[in-house]
């Protein structure tokens, strides 16, 4: 009998990452996320997201499955490379079954940065390190001195230094309550949050020079705010849904949202819908929510906007003094 032929070497991680991100980009691209500051997608190009995921869960029936990078099934590990470069969000620390800290679904991120509008030389602080993912597009695309990024948990903030250290980037990690900001290394010209708030911060005005930009979700949304001095600011929502873990700790915001008793199943299915609830919550009955929704003809996310005037923070629609608006906490 012959000799068998030899068998093909495996292909390197690295050189299947490359193929992966490629495909990613593309994805990305296709649902124009990049559409407003297509120069991002060099960054999504060259930063290898798999480095900022050395493991991750998937939620199975049973709870959460882990999946890693060093895993002796190849199988495994080909599953984990796939989901790495996936246009998916990935849950990156679970504690008690609870998700406390994940990686964004990528296509959001890269609309979420694009819509900062950076320039060359703007000084970025980002409230949620979650993997340092972001912080290393950020860096890639402004360099590792103008990017500061904060998050509570001494967990999170040393795995994001390991992870960027092994990616090459250097950006300034702290580890503190992203509510204050990082006023040691203010003044910022973006601030962008990668964590459900229940109001804006005012401390993170006063760490802005004017004309900043804060980008960050609240009430399933993405509120994007011009700054035009430490007291004051405005802007209005996106169009896109946003799911986030909360800024700090307890409950996730899609379990712990409004009352919904009584309401019509129907209103209940529309996402906008349940955008509006979340922002109306503490402050309009649900059922009154309802009317106002038939009545102003069910109304997208973009009609909405937030406010803040010196100690005062609400939302509104259509219009800042008009007669739909709503005190934040």
């Amino acid at each position: 009998m012959g000799a068998e032929p030899p068998q093909e070497p495996p292909v390197p991680v690295a050189a299947r990452a490359v193929a992966a991100r490629v495909a990613l980009v593309r994805e990305i691209e296709e649902s124009g996320a990049f559409a407003a500051d297509p120069e991002w997608r060099e960054a999504f190009l060259e930063v290898p997201r798999h480095l900022f995921v050395p493991y991750y869960f998937v939620e199975t029936e049973r709870g959460y499955e882990r999946l890693w990078g060093e895993d002796p099934d190849p199988a495994r590990r080909e599953r984990w490379l796939r989901g790495a470069y996936a246009d998916e969000p990935l849950a990156t620390r679970v504690r008690d079954g609870e998700l406390i800290s994940s990686s964004s679904q990528p296509s959001l991120m890269a609309m979420m940065l694009a819509e900062l509008r950076v320039r060359d030389g703007d000084e970025v602080l980002e409230i949620g390190a979650g993997t340092g993912y972001n912080a290393a597009l950020l860096a890639h695309r402004l360099g590792d001195e103008l990017v500061t990024t904060v998050d509570l948990d001494p967990e999170i903030t040393e795995s994001a230094r390991r992870h960027l250290a092994v990616a090459g980037r250097f950006p300034t990690v702290v580890t503190g309550d992203g509510a204050r900001g990082c006023a040691e290394r203010a003044p910022y010209d973006r601030i962008v949050a990668t964590c459900t708030l229940e109001t804006v911060p005012r401390e993170w005005l006063a760490q802005c020079r004017r004309g900043a930009r804060v980008l960050a979700p609240l009430a399933t949304g993405l509120i994007l705010l011009d700054v035009r001095d430490e007291e004051h600011a405005e802007g209005r929502f996106l169009h896109t849904p946003a799911y986030f873990v909360p800024l700090r700790g307890g409950v996730r915001e899609e379990e712990r949202g409004p009352a919904t008793g009584g309401l019509p199943r129907r209103a209940l299915q529309s996402e906008l819908f349940r955008f509006l609830l979340t922002l109306t919550q503490d402050v309009l009955d649900p059922h009154e929510a309802l009317a106002l929704w038939q009545r102003e003809g069910k109304p997208v996310r973009e009609r909405f906007g937030v406010t803040v005037s010196g100690a005062d923070v609400w939302a509104w629609l259509d219009d800042p003094a008009g007669p739909y608006a709503w005190p934040l906490p």
